[in-house]
């Protein structure tokens, strides 16, 4: 456990108060370790790599992920060995890699249990802050009392929190893609300034305080939302990576849930600052843990950090990461490009685009669904805030049985295919149509069961579908995005982060008046037919995705 403690930020601490006498590396030790860690084959790095996987170049890497999909690999994010920027003057230069294929220091070789403490982590991160978008919405009243603004004021405090965390994925991932800064002091130092600005949100003396907070903190808690799928393809072998995406983005699917449940009975009783303060304290749980256990999972991070070791210790200049060859003749503009990788993998890559829109303008429409649950159980019904958050048991019943199934297809189909030799990633895609069937049915149960001489565990039984839309669809797109993806998955799931939050931000700004106009039944009819002209897009992707792939790369 001592190699894994030198890189999380207590190990960090630990080694500066120390000045690297506590917590050292095996270099650090035996200095002769760096003959293992340099390329023996110099005399190829003289020659000019023309197929660089150069995180640049976003379009160049997926190329050539595609072209090896045979086997199935999803290890892209190791640098690659014998590669050299272009025009790189250094001929000496020695490329500083791991110690072997059995390198202690690399994440892929972890103990299982250590990856699992981290992916644990990961899940509780992701639920902390997902929590913290619905658990404010039961104490609404009490805060449009407090303030004297209307409900659909009031509504900007989830929709501008959820805006602030689709936004901050653009800018915190591809940071975190960057050798130079890595994975785990984003994650960590984003969360403390998370929990900070908690501070100026539940004190907010007025309306305008509270929706600025509200934004800026979604936006500090965001990276959990999508940098956690480049750390699960750091540390897990390919056939688990699904797994873990799926356990997740449920964790992350819990939290929403929950917070209606939770806020349900804390807001009516000791007001909605109460909720901010209550994920508060969660969130500084999971912190403090983090502080003590989450290690640096990033390859080119922890080689660059090496490289530099070894260039101190050995006073050998020509040492070199694969990450500082390829960034040595990076410009200001070519960082700048860097830093904006997630814009250009959102707009510029087709499949990216028509994935995340759809995905986006389904996530619309069921927050703006989500809207409909206080007319119904609170009007119809007559039900309480606490009872009203209790009516998302359904959704929560429906994941608990649709998830293991779900994780069955995969250990039954997907990772058999993946391990064949013959795995395209349109291969994962066979479940959205299942995904695709489930929410209209949902939206169209819902509504047309939601009347008072109708019982009111059948519209929660019609809810229930809604989990299976989510795990089955959701997931499958965005696995698909991931393997297709796999060097820029942070960057990849960024994007998607963004499409999901902004349209689930300002869909259910317009549920009030939709169904103040139309009604319960007709309304979710509305939003159901809606969903319908979607079905047959998964298909399409099924179909037609290898050929979307190929016709990106023949016009790059």
């Amino acid at each position: 456990m001592k190699l894994k403690f030198q890189t999380t930020v207590f190990g960090q601490l630990v080694r500066i108060v120390s000045h690297g006498r506590l917590l050292r590396y095996p270099d650090e030790i035996d200095s002769s370790l760096w003959k293992k860690a340099v390329d023996e084959q110099v005399p190829q790095l003289k020659q000019v790599h023309e197929h660089t996987q150069d995180t640049e170049h976003p379009n160049d890497a997926e190329e050539g992920s595609k072209k090896n999909l045979e086997p199935f690999e999803l290890q892209s994010n190791v640098p690659q060995d014998n590669i050299v920027a272009k025009d790189e003057p250094d001929t000496n230069v020695m490329v500083v890699n791991w110690y072997g294929p059995d390198d202690p220091e690399n994440p892929q070789n972890w103990p299982e249990n250590y990856k699992h403490l981290i992916f644990l982590q990961l899940c509780f991160l992701n639920f902390a802050v997902y929590i913290a978008s619905s658990i404010y919405v039961p104490g609404e009243p009490d805060l449009m009392e407090g303030f004297g603004v209307s409900k659909i004021v009031a509504t900007l405090g989830l929709s501008l929190f959820t805006i602030g965390y689709g936004m901050g994925p653009m800018l915190w991932s591809p940071l975190s893609e960057m050798p130079k800064l890595g994975r785990s002091a984003i994650f960590f130092w984003t969360l403390f300034a998370f929990i900070i600005l908690q501070l100026p949100v539940g004190f907010a003396p007025n309306v305008s305080v509270f929706f600025f907070f509200r934004w800026l903190t979604g936006f500090c808690g965001s990276p959990c939302l999508s940098t956690g799928g480049g750390v699960i393809t750091d540390i897990y072998a390919p056939t688990k990576v699904p797994y873990c995406l799926c356990i997740w983005a449920a964790a992350g699917v819990l939290g929403p849930i929950l917070g209606p449940l939770i806020g349900g009975y804390l807001a009516p009783s000791v007001g909605w600052r109460w909720t901010i303060w209550t994920f508060t304290c969660i969130c500084s749980l999971v912190l403090v843990v983090m502080f003590f256990l989450f290690p640096e999972t990033s390859a080119a991070n922890i080689l660059y950090k090496r490289a530099k070791r070894l260039r101190k210790a050995t006073g050998i200049q020509h040492l070199r990461s694969q990450s500082e060859i390829e960034s040595a003749h990076y410009t200001p503009k070519d960082n700048l490009r860097l830093v904006g990788k997630a814009f250009t993998l959102t707009f510029m890559e087709p499949v990216v685009l028509l994935i995340n829109l759809f995905a986006g303008l389904l996530y619309g429409v069921l927050f703006t669904w989500f809207e409909s649950f206080p007319l119904v159980f609170g009007d119809i019904y007559h039900f309480n805030p606490g009872q009203q958050g209790l009516v998302f048991i359904g959704i929560l019943v429906f994941s608990i049985i649709a998830l293991p199934l779900f994780l069955l297809w995969i250990k039954l189909r997907l990772v058999p295919a993946m391990t064949s030799g013959n795995f395209k990633p349109e291969m994962v895609l066979p479940p959205t149509t299942i995904g695709a069937a489930a929410l209209p049915i949902c939206l169209f149960w819902f509504g047309w069961t939601s009347r008072e001489d109708l019982h009111w565990i059948l519209p929660i039984v019609g809810s229930g579908f809604f989990a299976i839309g989510i795990i089955t669809l959701f997931n499958s797109l965005y696995m698909y995005l991931g393997i297709v993806y796999a060097q820029h998955a942070a960057s990849i799931f960024a994007g998607a982060a963004l499409f999901r939050a902004s349209f689930g931000a300002t869909f259910p700004l317009f549920a009030p008046s939709l169904f103040a106009r139309l009604g319960i039944g007709p309304g979710n009819s509305l939003l159901g037919g809606i969903a319908v002209l979607f079905f047959p897009i998964p298909f399409v992707f099924y179909r037609y995705g290898e050929r979307l792939r190929g016709w990106k790369c023949a016009n790059q």
